[in-house]
């Protein structure tokens, strides 16, 4: 086999699980012709970096069964008993959109039904603490919107709150919690909240030069992008320095920079092909505040988020990697 053909192999075999059951299984060939939609000088680099990346950042179902079996028997969180702890939990289903949190607690369910003999219908006690489970968060958007929701019009006067998430990135986190908190406050709701996670993602502003996340150095001399750049409200903030970032997703300075500029010159075509995007879904993904887009390069099992770049999942006439499931 070539290089190229073991990469192509090894990318799929990354993503096989990818909405299993769904859509056809992830294949080299299916990675392939996602690749030739780059320049031909490129797509080597980006495969080589991608294929590493993926390993670092896609999070197939083992891993989440792995994380939430270690979470039902986590100290910190279940003390010395965890079958009494779980018993006297209340599981709360209220995410306003998407079907995420419904099928983790499918999955720990499972896992609870096996370790403690009952199920999460058994489950929560008055004076029991609250639990909201999802994969991963982001921006943090759905976990405030559900929980403002529900400390509004559903949570008793006093609650202790874990949120729990396979990951999380850092100013996500911190801006979900800083209005979680303010929105009991408003309620006149004494909430303590506590998050759990096996990684946080940095993407904070303040860390940029260290960020996890895809954000170019330079822009690319490329007529679209220097269009669509000048067309911001503020020009783009750029990274400097040449760190693989604090959790080191990238193989090499290199090879980032491949991506950061190879997956923004792509988004920004992306956006001129493909007619039903809006102004949010930017280059390099989702984000509302005027920008490149946010980079991330997370994406589970279940779906792929759309603040990962446009040329991950973007849709006809582009060929996506990721084909998303659409809340």
């Amino acid at each position: 086999m070539t290089e190229r053909s073991d990469r192509l192999q090894s990318i799929a075999n990354t993503i096989k699980d990818y909405r299993q059951g769904e859509i056809n299984q992830p294949t080299p060939g299916h990675v392939d012709r996602w690749i030739q939609q780059f320049d031909a000088d490129v797509q080597d680099p980006i495969l080589s970096e991608l294929d590493y990346v993926l390993t670092k950042t896609y999070i197939n179902k083992d891993k989440v069964l792995g994380f939430l079996g270690g979470l039902l028997e986590a100290k910190k969180l279940v003390g010395a008993d965890p079958c009494s702890f779980w018993r006297r939990v209340n599981f709360l289903n209220i995410q306003g959109a998407g079907s995420s949190q419904r099928e983790m607690l499918q999955l720990f369910g499972t896992l609870l039904a096996e370790h403690c003999g009952f199920s999460i219908a058994d489950c929560g006690a008055t004076d029991g603490s609250f639990l909201y489970l999802d994969d991963a968060s982001i921006t943090g958007n759905r976990i405030l919107g559900d929980l403002r929701a529900w400390i509004t019009n559903q949570s008793p006067t006093e609650a202790t709150v874990n949120i729990v998430t396979l990951a999380f990135h850092r100013y996500g986190q911190y801006y979900a919690n800083r209005e979680i908190i303010n929105a009991a406050k408003k309620a006149g709701k004494a909430i303590n909240l506590k998050w759990w996670r096996q990684l946080e993602i940095e993407d904070r502003q303040s860390r940029i030069d260290v960020s996890d996340v895809l954000r170019p150095t330079q822009l690319p001399a490329d007529e679209r992008v220097k269009a669509y750049a000048e067309a911001l409200k503020y020009p783009p903030k750029l990274r400097k320095g040449d760190s693989r970032g604090e959790h080191e997703f990238f193989a090499s300075d290199e090879g980032r920079q491949v991506l950061e500029q190879e997956l923004l010159k792509a988004g920004v075509f992306i956006r001129d092909l493909c007619p039903y995007l809006n102004e949010y879904q930017r280059p390099l993904g989702n984000m509302v505040l005027d920008s490149l887009g946010f980079g991330s390069t997370l994406v589970t099992f279940r779906n792929c988020p759309n603040n990962t770049p446009l040329a991950f999942w973007a849709g006809d006439p582009w060929y996506p990697l990721f084909p998303r499931k659409i809340n």
